[in-house]
Order: structure tokens, then sequence, then C-alpha cells
């Protein structure tokens, strides 16, 4: 041989030689077959498996333990929605009967989905770009939309991060700032602050000293530094966490995914313990029947499952896809949707206890100042004291007694009674207030807390669970925008990844602007939502429709182990595909009938109203929707045309410390394909194993009955013959 030939270079040093199969083949000795990688039809799976679980190992990260993969999909798909938009929605849509659609639609679109996402990340082992472009390579800018989606939602979720950091720090004090009004002294005369006045001390911290927000999203009122800082400092702790990948987010996933559980235990049963648990506990089971035929509350709960679980953003694909092949992704899903629901429900029962304790409050407060209105009336004479049972003592007066005398003074003056401005003080009306997303956190829940004993420690708490929930979800966005980009343009992790936390930074600053609460409201609610059904249903379609569902099947059943149930087989072909046609045309509807808008917090009023976005930023909002759909389109049309190559007639050989490897480069000539392969190109197979067929439900698997020499798993290339016979 040669001595400057490449083989000869190759066998004196350690350096990684690509060459084409051609040359290979032509200088090389013959090559033990049975024992490469590239082998399907030899050898039982036993030194093949060694070797694809070696190549594996070297070319890509791995969790280092099951245990270790489970709580960073926990940490992923329970989030900062859990805590307060679960209960909202709860609240808002009849209590125990939301949770029927939901479970109806978890079943249904939400599990299926999810069992999905993880196989093909684990089977294809790579991010969102890279498994949709193997897929189906004419519909791989669904991954280029995940990654965009992602990054949207990173952008203010991070944002949320920071309020958290602000009050957490502001936690440590005694008594909270936001437990009392400020006092305005101007000599010797002290007065309340108007604004805090009209509304509540919790409600002006929040608006005022928090966000110190604008009457509108058009008052840009310039940079609020508090919350830039804060900022600063929640993206800095997400870069830490995810600079090196699994290896460093894998081990923050301990603390953030398991304290939440703690601290949710801990305030459980410090709620069941408060006065009014109970009364809040009941509200949230006591079903509003009508409200389950309600078409508006199957849309909210189908877009809770996506958020819920994580769909679409390509974070699930990314974590599945650090998985061993033989991993059993199918008790992964049911498991972490299960804890997901269960955290949902504990949480909401958290809520609604700590709330039915500040309802009580709020009660026994309205009939104090009712009952104050009521003797001032009886020593003006504008009411008798006859109206008054004589059992009523005004100083222990119990709301049963007072709403005694409300109906009495109800029926007796009955033309005069609007005049007198008196209040029912209904438990019922303080429980059915809905408090959505972050005036939850931020404003009912810290309002109820400073009626805690200890309350700075229970703050403390509070918010510590939440910097963790938000960083467990950070860390799997940040999966779904950087694994796919490395594993596609084999870009520096470290370098790109601190890049990307820069880069989000400083485009963040949008929403720490004192107007930025509403920016968070256009991404949240509006710019994420429908590219993120768009992604989830072409993910479905891509899997089901074109790729094949009795395929997909059949390549589940050779890496699992077992054939999973036929449940899936009709979700994935049928109703879960109508289910979410059904919901992205709601949705439109949706956005047609009811134009976008937010809630703007008016100073002057110190009360909330609902404004309609401007037209520029309703142009924003399209914009946003346009840029995170786009790439799905373009790269449809790029391919459809062979504008954009699609990957295939793509082969080479490289070798490494004398081991034969899969690598993919172009290939000139398309004959060496057909050379090594003994088919013309368009005939080459997928590589996805082919050596067994899934006839559809109910079919037996070949293996089954002819006893596949192959074992669990096959190669990635099927020779038409034996490797000698063809040389």
């Amino acid at each position: 041989m040669p001595k400057n030939s490449k083989v000869t270079q190759r066998e004196h040093s350690n350096e990684h030689v690509t060459e084409s199969v051609a040359d290979l083949l032509a200088l090389e000795e013959p090559v033990d077959y049975k024992q490469s990688v590239l082998n399907v039809a030899g050898e039982t799976g036993g030194k093949q498996k060694v070797a694809e679980e070696e190549l594996d190992g070297e070319d890509r990260p791995a969790w280092n333990s099951k245990l270790q993969y489970i709580l960073a999909q926990i940490g992923f798909s329970v989030g900062l929605g859990n805590i307060w938009r679960f209960p909202y929605l709860c609240q808002k849509n009849g209590g125990g009967a939301y949770l029927v659609p939901y479970l109806v639609l978890l079943i249904i679109i939400g599990i299926p989905l999810f069992f999905l996402e993880l196989a093909v990340g684990q089977r294809i082992r790579r991010g969102s770009i890279g498994v949709w472009h193997y897929v189906c390579p004419r519909l791989g800018g669904i991954g280029f939309s995940s990654c965009i989606v992602c990054l949207f939602v990173g952008l203010y979720y991070n944002v949320i991060i920071g309020w958290s950091v602000f009050y957490f720090f502001k936690s440590f004090q005694y008594p909270l700032p936001w437990s009392e009004c400020p006092v305005i002294r101007n000599g010797t005369v002290a007065v309340v602050e108007p604004e805090c006045e009209k509304s509540s001390a919790t409600t002006y911290f929040w608006y005022r000293e928090a966000l110190d927000i604008s009457n509108s999203i058009s008052e840009s009122g310039g940079l609020n530094w508090k919350m830039t800082l804060c900022l600063l400092v929640a993206w800095s702790i997400v870069g830490m966490a995810v600079v090196k990948g699994i290896q460093s987010s894998g081990k923050v996933m301990y603390f953030s995914s398991l304290f939440p559980y703690v601290v949710l235990a801990c305030f459980l049963v410090r709620g069941l313990l408060l006065r009014g648990a109970v009364d809040g506990i009941l509200h949230m089971f006591t079903p509003k029947l009508d409200k389950m035929l309600d078409p508006q509350v199957w849309r909210e709960a189908a877009t809770q499952v996506f958020f819920a679980l994580g769909l679409g953003f390509g974070g699930v694909i990314a974590f599945s896809s650090y998985n061993k092949q033989d991993n059993n992704c199918h008790f992964d899903a049911a498991l972490v949707s299960f804890i997901n629901f269960f955290t949902s429900v504990l949480a909401t029962l958290v809520v609604f206890a700590v709330l039915g304790f500040k309802a009580n409050i709020m009660n026994e407060k309205c009939v104090v100042e009712n009952a104050e209105k009521i003797l001032g009336y009886l020593n003006s004479n504008v009411l008798s004291r006859d109206l008054i049972p004589p059992h009523v003592n005004f100083s222990h007066l119990t709301t049963k007694d007072y709403s005694e005398m409300y109906n009495v003074i109800m029926t007796v003056k009955e033309k005069q009674f609007s005049a007198l401005g008196l209040d029912p003080c209904l438990l019922e009306d303080e429980l059915d207030k809905s408090v959505q997303g972050t005036g939850l956190a931020f404003i009912a829940f810290t309002e109820a807390m400073t009626h805690f004993p200890a309350s700075p420690f229970w703050s403390v708490m509070f918010f510590l669970m939440l910097i963790n929930l938000g960083l467990g979800s950070m860390i799997g966005t940040m999966a779904g925008i950087t694994t796919p980009i490395i594993d596609t343009f084999k870009v520096p992790k470290e370098m790109f990844t601190v890049g990307c936390c820069v880069f989000a930074f400083f485009v963040g600053l949008l929403f720490v602007q004192r107007s930025g609460n509403y920016f968070v409201t256009m991404f949240d609610d509006y710019s994420a939502t429908l590219p993120l059904t768009v992604i989830v249903i072409l993910e479905n379609i891509a899997v089901a429709w074109i790729y094949g569902t009795k395929k997909f099947m059949q390549e589940l059943t050779e890496m699992l182990g077992f054939r999973p149930y036929r449940f899936y087989f009709y979700m994935w072909k049928f109703v879960s595909p109508l289910c979410m046609a059904v919901l992205t045309t709601a949705s439109i509807i949706q956005l047609g009938v009811s134009p976008p808008g937010y809630s703007a917090w008016i100073k002057e009023e110190a009360a909330e109203r609902y404004l309609y976005f401007p037209n520029w930023a309703m142009a924003l909002l399209i914009t946003l929707i346009a840029v995170a759909t786009l790439p799905i389109p373009v790269v449809f049309i790029l391919r459809h045309f062979h504008l954009l190559s699609d990957g295939s007639n793509t082969l080479s050989v490289s070798y490494k410390k004398g081991r034969m490897m899969k690598d993919i480069s172009n290939l000139e000539e398309n004959d060496e394909t057909r050379f090594i392969l003994s088919k013309v190109p368009s005939e080459a197979p997928s590589p996805m194993p082919t050596h067994r067929s899934y006839l559809g439900p109910g079919s037996t698997s070949p293996l089954e009955s002819s006893g596949n020499p192959n074992g669990r798993y096959g190669s990635g290339y099927l020779l038409a013959s034996t490797p000698e016979s063809e040389l």
C-alpha cells in the first residue's frame, strides 16, 4: 500500500480521517462485517449492540441516571403555569367540572403526543431540527419553528423569574413591605398613598413598587432599573445552569425539581390548618356542570395541556435524545404526565385552601365595614332599630347575623335600599373572584401570606419555589434552542449557550420597561399559542401520515422490546389530529371574534381596565406569529423544488482508532452509494431499522414468528446480500 495513502496515514495517527467509500473499498483489506456497526443481517445483536452503544456514547452525552432524566422532564413540564394558570382555569371554568375536559384531552392528546416526542427524540438522538428533518425533510422547518417559539417563551419567562427574585429579596423583612399602604407625610400631615388606598397594599406594591407600570402599552416610561437588575440575575442563574449542557443542568435538576414539592407539601399542611381552608377546597371541587359543555373551556383546557407537558417546544425531544435507545420511554410518558397532573391538582388544593382563608378574612372585613354603616344609619335615624333582630350583637357580629340583618333591611327598605350602599358580604362572591396569572401569585397569594404567622418565612419559601419552578422550565426551554442548533450546525456549546443568554438579556429589556408587563401578556397569551398549536399538529401529521403510523409503531416495538398499546395507533392516526385541527380552527376564530387585548393598570383610577392592542402592537403581534411559523413553509418550498438538499444520497464512512463509524458528508457520485448498497440511490433504505413489519393493531410481528437473528436492534444500513459476495 502506498506510504502516503490516507489509510497508511490513519494507521499512524489518531486523527479523524474521512474518505470516500470507493477509496476505502479499493485500498483497505477486507473488513470483519459481522462486527461492523454497519452490519444488519449478520450475527445476533450482542457485538453489534455493543458497537452501537459505544458509538452513541462517544458521539452524544448521556444522563448520569434514569432519575436525573426523569427529574429533568418533570422540571421542564412542571412550571409556573401549574401554580397559577391551572388553579385560575379551575376557578374560572367551573371548579371540579374543569377537571373533566382537562383529563379527557390529557388522555387523547397530551399523553400520546408526549410519548411521540419522547420516542422520536430517543430513537433518532437529535434535537428538534434533526428529528423532523429525518422524519420528513420537507417538514424540517418544524424544528426551526420550535426553536423560535422557545426563544419567544424564554424571553418573557425569565422576566417572571426576575419578578420572583425581586420579591424573594424583599421578603427578608418584617412586616412584609406589601402588608401595609405607604404613608405620605407633608409636614405634620400624614396621609395614605391615594393609589394604595383605592386598591390594596399588595396590589399597590405589585403595580407601583415592583413594576412601576405605565397606563398603557403605548407609554414606554423607560427602563425599570430594579427589574433590569433582577433580569440580569435571572439570566445569570440560567446561564450557569445550562452552560455545560446536561452535565451542568442535570445536577441542578436534583434541587430545582424536588424543592418545589417540599414547599407545596408545607403549604398544603399549613393551608389546611387555616380557618376557611375547607370553604376554599369545597368551592373548588363543587362542579358547575354547565361549564363542561362550553367550547371555550375545552379550548383553554387543550392549550393548558400543551403548555403543561411542553409539547412542541423541542425541550422534550432534546432531553429524550440523551437517552439510551433501550430506555422505556412509554413508562416515562405515563409517569411524567401523571406527576404533572398530580402537581397541578396539589397546587390547586394549596391555592384554594389559602384563598379560602383570604376570602374569610375579606368577608369578615366586609361585615365590619357594612355593620359600621348600619350603626351610622341607626344613629342618624335613617334606619329604625326595629329592623335589627334582637339577638344581633354588633360587638360580636357574625356573618350569619349580618346576612339575616341585611335581608331584613333589603325587604323592608326595598325602594331606598340601593341608596344605603350596603354589600351582601357573601363568602361565595369572594371565592368567585378570579385572579389570573401573575396576579394570583403576586397579589392574591402574597396578600394571604401577610396574615400568616411568621409571614416572611412563608414568603421566602414561596418565591424560592417559584424561582426553582421557573428555572426547571427555562433549562428545558434553553435545551429546545441549543440542542438542535448545536446538533445541526456543530457550533461550540459553551460559547453558543452564553451568547444566547446575553442576546436574550438585551432583547428582554423590552419586558422590564414600565410598559413591559403588557408585552409579557402579548407574548404569553398570543405570540406563542397559535404557532405552538400548528407545530404540534404538524408533528403528529409528519409521524402518523407521512412517515407512517405502522412504520413508526414497528420501530417502537423494536426499540422498546414490546409493542405499545394499540390505543396510541388510533390516537396518532385519527383522534389527535382531528382534535388539534378543531383546536387550531377555534383559536383562529377566537382571535377574529375577540380582538387581542390586555389588562392595563390605570394609576388615576387605581383599577384595571381592559384595552385593545393599538395598530402598531397588532402589527408586532402578527409579525411574531409569522416569524414563528415562517420556517415551515419556507423549508417545504425549498425542498419541494430541490432548492435545498434534503440530505438523501449522502454517505461516508470515517475511521477513528481502527473502528468503522457512520458520518454524513456529500458524495459527488451516486455510483458509490449504489456500489456499497447494491441499490440505486433512490432505493437506498431508511437508516431506521426495517427488518420488522408492523401491520397495525392486532397484527403479529414477524420477529415473534420467525425469530429474527438481529435481536432488539437493527443497524442503519441494509445490505442486499452478504458483503463478502459483493466484493
